[in-house]
């Protein structure tokens, strides 16, 4: 973030375009929008951020803990299928489903966005998942030599591509199934 940025300017952009988000969806926002709902020019805006894309990460992701700590129950089942229910919920929800698939489609023209993406709206849900897979390996239930980045991968990649490639539904039987099949995988014989 440029130290410049006036904040009162900053917020009124932030809020526009969440705002527009909700209202009209992803697609329809411009960054002339925002900048007529927020007050500014449009130079402004592109003084600030590169476009659309990047406006509407920041707009997501502002406020959000750079941290995330999920709960630990001591299962590590009922944890992970909480987490993966709530993740199925997320693309079951039509605005943000729709927002996540066009800042996807524009990860992949605008490497810059992509690793933001991947930093600051992923990489902490990742990084808790990740974290309480090593406090479960700690406990004994699941095997030390499982890679747990790899894990973590086995968990999301099948409901992201179930959900990128609309190849069937999303439900919680089927990310219980994930888990299941995850944890099969990995907890010690």
């Amino acid at each position: 973030m440029t130290p410049r940025r006036n904040e009162n300017s900053r917020r009124a952009i932030l809020t526009a375009a969440l705002e527009l988000l909700t209202e009209t969806g992803y697609t329809a926002v411009t960054i002339e929008a925002i900048a007529a709902r927020a007050g500014v020019g449009k130079q402004t805006i592109y003084r600030w951020w590169r476009g659309k894309g990047a406006v509407i990460l920041d707009a997501l992701t502002d406020g959000l803990p750079d941290v995330i700590e999920l709960p630990d129950s001591g299962d590590l089942r009922t944890d992970l299928r909480e987490v993966l229910r709530a993740t199925v919920a997320e693309f079951a929800d039509p605005r943000m489903s729709a927002t996540t698939r066009a800042l996807t489609i524009e990860t992949l023209a605008d490497d810059d966005l992509a690793a933001q993406v991947r930093d600051r709206l992923l990489r902490p849900q990742l990084d808790a998942v990740r974290a309480r897979l090593a406090s479960a390996r700690d406990a004994g239930q699941v095997r030390p030599d499982a890679p747990l980045d790899q894990v973590v991968e086995l968990l999301f990649g099948p409901l992201y591509h179930r959900w990128l490639l609309r190849n069937g539904p999303l439900t919680d039987t089927y990310a219980d199934g994930i888990v299941d099949l995850t944890l099969a995988a990995v907890t010690p014989r």
